[in-house]
């Protein structure tokens, strides 16, 4: 790969992974859940896509091509990890202060439940539990995560209560939480779609300017809401009437999934504008 592709590519791939770690983080996956999944889809796109005609994939070419060991390779072809729940072999570390919390004794009460525990202390306090089951995690920094969460309950007399048995974030919309997959992962194959130059470009387009005041904002909001949702309905017209499932008389050949999405974006960079200029100020002073 070009040295200025690779650049351009790095530095996209972290612009794309930002939102993406911000939901992760939201929602309880640690970096090694993470690192986890992205192993996994290396090999299994590595096996699918990137084979060579006419021959099997092996798992020596998919070493190759990935980077990833061997053994490591035939661990991920084994698995299918939208189903199996022990392909991540890091659990979030706050989740683990939750589980030796339900499972060990020293932390329960007389009826042989999870205790109130002290905050403080060096034993049967929440203290000790943390430096026991998350490694080298500050007290506060696990205590105020499982806080977050609604996991735990810090008490007015300085204790701990637990709340939920399972590292499970509250509030959670699973529907949305599946729509990332999916829309997400339609933008992305347009995109890929699209840097293929032996293929006929999909419709990709988007209108964006950022200098716009807050005022204008709302305006632009529920006009562009009013108008997406229009063609989307006008475009739910035109697909439905060629779908075969509402249309069983239809006919045919082949089956073809395709759509247009449509998405709203704000930011507020005024934040960002400042700190920049704060940063160009004391460059400046540190040169007199």
């Amino acid at each position: 790969m070009a040295d200025n592709i690779k650049k351009y590519l790095t530095a996209s791939v972290v612009k794309l992974l930002r939102p993406l770690v911000r939901i992760l983080l939201r929602y309880g996956i640690s970096y090694g859940e993470f690192a986890e999944m992205a192993r996994w889809v290396f090999v299994n796109v590595a096996e699918k896509d990137f084979g060579i005609a006419g021959r099997k994939q092996t798992i020596s070419r998919i070493s190759v091509i990935t980077g990833l060991n061997r053994k490591d390779v035939t661990r991920l072809t084994k698995i299918d990890i939208n189903e199996d729940k022990t392909a991540s072999t890091v659990i979030n570390r706050a989740g683990r202060v939750i589980g030796g919390w339900v499972k060990d004794q020293s932390f329960h009460d007389s009826n042989g439940v999870p205790a109130v525990l002290p905050l403080e202390g060096e034993k049967n306090s929440f203290a000790e539990l943390v430096k026991l089951y998350s490694g080298d995690m500050p007290v506060r920094a696990v205590l105020d995560e499982l806080i977050r969460i609604e996991a735990v309950k810090k008490n007015e007399d300085n204790t701990v209560s637990l709340l939920t048995r399972a590292y499970i974030p509250k509030n959670i919309d699973v529907e949305k939480i599946s729509i990332l997959g999916v829309d997400a992962a339609d933008l992305m194959s347009t995109i890929d779609h699209n840097l293929d130059e032996k293929k006929q470009p999909f419709f990709q387009r988007k209108v964006v300017y950022d200098n716009i005041p807050s005022e204008a904002v709302e305006g632009f909001r529920e006009t562009s809401t009013a108008e997406g949702q229009h063609l989307l309905e006008k475009l739910n017209v035109l697909l439905s009437g060629q779908d075969r499932d509402c249309n069983p008389a239809i006919e045919g050949s082949g089956r073809r999934r395709l759509g247009v999405g449509i998405y709203y974006f704000e930011e507020d960079i005024s934040e960002t504008e400042n700190k920049k200029k704060e940063k160009k100020k004391t460059g400046r002073s540190s040169k007199k």
